[in-house]
Parts: structure tokens; sequence; C-alpha cells
């Protein structure tokens, strides 16, 4: 009886993003500003379904197997709080992973309940920003993935005669979102005071680190569920369409975009265009309250080699050195091997701060 119940839980949550989709895809100027009446028992049923079960605890140390012992009750009371609006956001509780460069990298742990919470909330967006975001995203959408931009790349490369790349790298960002942009942001698209007021709460949490609590003024904690959406959401922003709307039109030569999360490279066609971008894009950050990286940050010549004696430079996207190699016949190809200082992180998941906390 419990598996026909979740069987129908599932199509009717199902039933009902379906049609959040179709109405966003629709009306691409249409404003959601009633979406947090969907958030019941059955999307948190379902929310928790998707939930990581044996992940790291937050601050509660209350796991996923101890709160399945009493989901239903747990279920109920969480939907009443939320629906009273008496659902308080905990702490997040910070832990700190290794980086391949020696350095740490700060990951914000919530506590299990406050993961289902995120789930379902990024449930009700999620159906809305697919039908905006663009096609050059890849990172944590459905049905795309890190080997999809991978393969684009060296599609859009061979394909468009591309001589100059731009790989670029986004200084902190997950701990630079500008909270008051962030919100704004996605008010033009969904401006449900709930649902604003509950990303609020998310975005402005204390965090717990070695017994010392500080409320981030920026920032959106890796390690949170709903955090990769968010992140996307401002970059859709700040990045996609910018260049596909503003930047593109004015090139000379063709060019590309292929981002993955806060990864991401710009391919040109000619070398003018390229310094144009390059001199631009640390502006455009800036009036978002980002820093493009000064030191990481690269023009590289990547055009395919006519000779032996080639002076095509690399690049690094996604955990990977990509280069001119020639195959056993004698033609030039791109290829790519694992960055040497990144083989480490590799091994561990290309992404530390991924929800699956």
């Amino acid at each position: 009886m419990e598996i026909q119940e979740n069987n129908l839980d599932s199509q009717t949550v199902s039933t009902k993003l379906d049609r959040i989709a179709e109405m966003a895809a629709k009306n691409k100027s249409m404003v959601f500003t009633a979406l947090f009446h969907h958030l019941n028992e059955e999307l948190l049923r379902q929310a928790y379904t998707l939930v990581r079960k044996d992940g790291a605890t937050g601050i509660d140390k209350v796991s996923g197997e101890q709160y399945a012992a009493n989901l239903e009750g747990n279920l109920k009371d969480l939907y009443l709080r939320l629906k009273d609006k008496r659902y308080r956001a905990p702490m997040v509780r910070r832990v700190r992973i290794p980086k391949a460069d020696g350095g740490e990298r700060a990951l914000g742990i919530p506590t299990f309940e406050d993961k289902i919470v995120q789930r379902a909330v990024a449930m009700l967006l999620e159906p809305v920003y697919e039908q905006d975001f663009c096609d050059c995203s890849y990172g944590f959408r459905p049905k795309r993935s890190a080997h999809q931009a991978l393969a684009v790349l060296r599609e859009r490369c061979e394909e468009m005669d591309v001589q100059w790349v731009l790989d670029a790298d986004i200084k902190s960002y997950f701990d630079t979102i500008p909270h008051t942009l962030l919100q704004d942001i996605v008010r033009e698209r969904v401006n449900d005071g709930n649902i604003i007021r509950l990303i609020g709460k998310w975005l402005h949490t204390g965090v717990v680190d070695l017994g010392q609590i500080t409320y981030p003024e920026t920032g959106t904690p890796q390690g949170g569920v709903i955090s990769p959406l968010l992140a996307n959401i401002y970059l859709h922003t700040v990045l996609d369409t910018w260049f596909l709307q503003e930047v593109l039109p004015r090139l000379k030569g063709r060019a590309f975009l292929v981002r993955y999360a806060d990864d991401f490279v710009i391919g040109f066609e000619r070398e003018d265009d390229a310094r144009k971008v390059y001199e631009v894009l640390p502006k455009r950050f800036e009036k978002y309250g980002l820093t493009i990286h000064p030191d990481k940050t690269r023009l590289r010549r990547f055009g395919k080699p006519q000779n032996d004696d080639h002076d095509s430079e690399t690049f690094d996207l996604l955990g990977f050195t990509h280069y001119w190699g020639k195959t056993r016949k004698g033609s030039w190809v791109i290829k790519r091997q694992t960055m040497r200082k990144r083989l480490c992180r590799a091994a561990k998941g290309a992404w530390a701060w991924s929800p699956s906390c």
C-alpha cells in the first residue's frame, strides 16, 4: 500500500512540475508569483527520496536513517511549519577539505531536514529556469553532464576554426555572490514572497566553524542542495545571456561559450574579438560583485597547427588540459589529458561542493 501511495505521489508531483515547465516555456516573460502552495507533503516526500541518506550530518547530527525512523510524522510536522511560516533554516556546519593546490575548500553542510526543504524548492524552481537556461550551460542540470561539455568544446573549436581561447577563472565565486543581487535576479522570474524568504534564510543563515558562528554577507554555501541552482541562475544573467545577446552580435568572427558551473572558456575565430572580450569581461563581472582572477585568466593561442613547429598553447577545463596532437595517421586533432595538479581531486570527484554531501 505504501509503495502504491508513493507512486501516486510521484505521478502527482511530476504532473504539477510538468505544468509549471509548460507555462514557463510558453511565456518567457511570465513572473511566477504563486509556487509556494505546491510545497506540500507530496513534494516533500519526493524531495526526501532524492536526498542522499548517507551524507554528512548537519549541526543537529541527525542522519538520514534517524530521520526515516519517523518519516511520515517528520514530514507532516515539517510541512505544517512551512505552511505556518514557522520554519527556520538551521545553521550550517562548515567542514574543510584539502584542495589540489595545497589550500582548503570550505563546505557548508545543512541538516538532513533542511536538505529536504532545499531539494523541494529546487524542484519547484528548476522547471522554470530550465526553460530559460542557455545551451552553453552544462553544470548540474537535468540530462546534461561534464562529458557533454567537453564534447561540445572539441566540436566548436574544430568547426569554427577557433584560433584563440579565453581561459577564465572567477575568484572565489560561491563565496562572493552578492545576496541582494542574486535575490533580485530570482525575482525577475519567480517573485513568490515565501520562496524568496526561504532563499534569503539559506543565504543569511549562520555558519558554525570550529565552534565560532559567523553570518556571511555574500555567497551561497558549497554543499547546500540548492546552491548549484542558485549559482547557475546568477551566472545565466551575468555571463550566458550577456555573451549570447550582447557580445556575439558585435563580434566580427565566430565565437562560442561553454560553461560548467563556474568553470568556463570562450573560443574565438579572430584575435581582435578575443582581445575585446578579454578587456570587457572583468568589468562585466565587477558590475555584479564578482572578480575575474587576474592571474588565472589568460588568452591562449589555440589555432590548429599548420606544421610540426606549431605555437598553439594549451588550456584547462573540467580537470583536463586540452591541446592539439596528431593521430596515428598524422592528422591534427584536439586531445586532452588529466591536469597534473588535479589528479588527486579527480579521484575524489570533480566537484566537491556537489549536493551529494
